[in-house]
C-alpha cells in the first residue's frame, strides 16, 4: 500500500466527489494519507475530516499565502490542535518568493513562530519553499532539532543531500514524470532511497499522463513507477520503502 505525503482533500475541487474518492482510495492500493493544512480554517477542517478515515492523517499550519494571519492567538489554536492523536505534523509552513503577494518579513515571521512551536512540541514540520533556498535553509538551521520534509521539492540536488544530511525527507510529486524535471530526475537519482517519500499536493501537480487534469492520491502509483525506473528497483519496492519511510517521517507506528 503506498503512502499520500502530502494531499489537499479538504480543497473545492473535491466537494462534488470527495465521498466516493475517498472510498475508492484502498482499490486504488493507496492507503494512507497525509492531508496538509494551509491555514488556521483548513487545519480545522482537516483534523476533523481526519476523525472520519482511520488511514487518514493530518497537519496543521499556516501556508506562506496565509502567512499575514499567523500571530500568538493563532499559535496557541495550532498548539491545542496538535493535541489531537491524528494529527502527526506542522505544516505546510515555509516561505514562497514566487509571487510574494505577502511581504518576505511576514513570511518569515511566521515560518519561524511555526518552527518554534514544532520544536516545543516536538513535531516534524512539512515545509513549502519556492524561489526561496537561502532564506528557507537559514531558518532551518536556526532550529537544529526540527527536522521533518521538504515537499514537492524544488531545490538542487547538492541542497537535498545536505538537508538528508541534517536528517530531512525529501518529497516528490507528479513533477517527478515531467519531461523537464531534469533537476527532479537527478535530485532522486542522488539522494539515499530511506529519505524519500511521494506525495501528490492534489489537486494539484498531475503526473504524465494525466497532467492538467485534477489530481487526487489514486494517480500515486505513477510516481512509485517513476522512482523505481530512475533507481532501478521495481514499483512494489519503491511502494514498501516510500510507505516505510513516510511512517518514520510521520511517527506512525501499527
Amino acid at each position: 500500500m503506498l503512502f499520500d505525503t502530502h494531499a489537499h482533500l479538504n480543497d473545492p475541487a473535491f466537494d462534488p466527489d470527495r465521498e466516493e474518492l475517498m472510498n475508492g482510495l484502498a482499490a486504488k492500493g493507496i492507503g494512507y494519507v497525509m492531508n496538509a493544512g494551509c491555514s488556521l480554517r483548513s487545519s480545522r477542517d482537516i483534523v476533523k475530516m481526519a476523525e472520519a478515515y482511520p488511514w487518514l492523517y493530518g497537519s496543521v499550519g499556516s501556508h506562506p499565502d496565509s502567512a499575514d494571519e499567523v500571530n500568538e492567538e493563532v499559535i496557541e489554536e495550532y498548539r491545542k490542535l496538535c493535541r489531537h492523536e491524528k494529527v502527526k505534523a506542522i505544516g505546510e509552513i515555509g516561505l514562497d518568493y514566487y509571487y510574494e503577494d505577502i511581504p518576505r518579513d511576514i513570511q518569515k515571521n511566521a515560518f519561524r513562530m511555526q518552527m518554534a512551536l514544532a520544536k516545543e512540541l516536538d513535531m516534524p514540520v512539512i515545509i513549502h519553499e519556492r524561489e526561496a533556498h537561502d532564506d528557507g535553509m537559514r531558518i532551518v538551521k536556526e532550529f537544529p532539532t526540527v527536522t521533518g520534509v521538504f515537499h514537492c521539492y524544488s531545490g538542487s540536488a547538492e541542497m537535498a543531500r545536505q538537508l538528508v544530511k541534517m536528517g530531512w525527507y525529501i518529497g516528490f510529486t507528479g513533477v517527478l514524470t515531467f519531461k523537464n524535471a531534469r533537476k527532479a530526475v537527478e535530485t532522486a537519482a542522488s539522494i539515499p532511497l530511506d529519505r524519500i517519500v511521494i506525495e501528490t499536493d492534489c489537486p494539484f501537480m498531475a503526473p504524465e499522463p494525466y497532467r492538467g487534469k485534477r489530481n487526487d492520491p489514486g494517480y500515486l502509483p505513477r510516481m512509485a513507477e517513476k522512482l523505481a525506473e530512475i533507481r532501478g528497483i521495481s514499483p512494489e519496492e519503491a511502494a514498501r520503502i516510500t510507505t516505510e519511510n513516510a511512517k518514520r517521517l510521520y511517527r506512525i507506528e501499527e
